[in-house]
């Protein structure tokens, strides 16, 4: 028998399809899809915003406060004494003779020459004077004012329209302190007469036959009325159609800090 070492074994061969598998990268992972955006209830309106509604509440407050303390003030040191103003004291009288029979006589405290003075009116009407003696009617439309406010508050703007809330502050402020003052002196107490001595150009002259520029003496009431009006108008003005009410979008959401 003859013996000896065995014939080597040959390497194995190969498998093609394995060699391609190794050759061929692997295919690109699938990106994970994007969240869904939040539901409409999940985004933060105006009326779901705890620091809207902080901002629109300290704007009115701090504007009603300011407006009542600047008419009490007045209505103490303008004229040589303070002048009370009591309810059942203008009730009683004809719209016509308020002023005469409540204001004393009394000399205007110029702050700045022809562009402030302070002079004491009590207003049966509203701003302007408009409608004397129409108290009832001037509540009501009051309160339906301050209603339009609070839904286009909680309507018509997002938490973010930060200069709009303060517009409507403005307008709540001005609309309570007038109130106030109905209901609790049965008129509005007035004494902010700018451009006083400021004629007419051209000789030409109200219907009333006022010729003074601005006949009229208002309060810090009016004055936060006329500025929070502006405000909204020139915002509908600039924004146009996306002034409509919208739902909010996501970028709307405003947190605290």
């Amino acid at each position: 028998m003859v013996t000896g070492d065995a014939p080597p074994t040959p390497p194995p061969t190969p498998d093609p399809a394995a060699r391609s598998r190794a050759a061929t990268p692997p295919p690109p992972s699938t990106p994970s899809p994007a969240p869904s955006p939040a539901p409409d209830h999940a985004v933060s309106t105006a009326a779901r915003s705890p620091v809207a509604w902080a901002r629109l509440t300290a704007v009115t407050a701090v504007g009603a406060a300011i407006d009542l303390v600047s008419k009490h003030l007045a209505f103490k040191h303008i004229a040589d004494a303070p002048v009370p103003v009591r309810r059942a004291d203008v009730v009683a009288l004809d719209p016509e003779h308020l002023n005469l029979a409540l204001i004393p006589p009394h000399e205007p405290v110029t702050v700045l020459p022809y562009l402030l003075e302070l002079k004491l009116l009590l207003n049966p009407g509203a701003v302007f004077g408009v409608g004397p003696g129409q108290r009832g009617f001037f509540i009501v439309f009051t309160l339906i004012a301050v209603a339009a406010a609070m839904w286009m508050f909680t309507r018509w703007t997002t938490a973010r329209d930060r200069v709009t809330h303060v517009a409507i502050g403005l307008i709540l402020a001005g609309g309570l302190g007038n109130l106030y003052d109905r209901l609790v002196h049965g008129c509005v107490r007035d004494f902010l007469h700018p451009l006083p001595n400021v004629p007419m150009p051209f000789g030409l002259a109200w219907p009333s036959g006022e010729t003074d520029l601005w006949p009229w003496v208002s309060n810090v009431a009016d004055a936060f009325l006329l500025v929070g009006i502006g405000v909204l108008m020139i915002k509908l003005w600039t924004t146009g159609d996306d002034a409509a009410p919208r739902r909010a979008q996501p970028e709307d959401v405003e947190t605290p800090g």
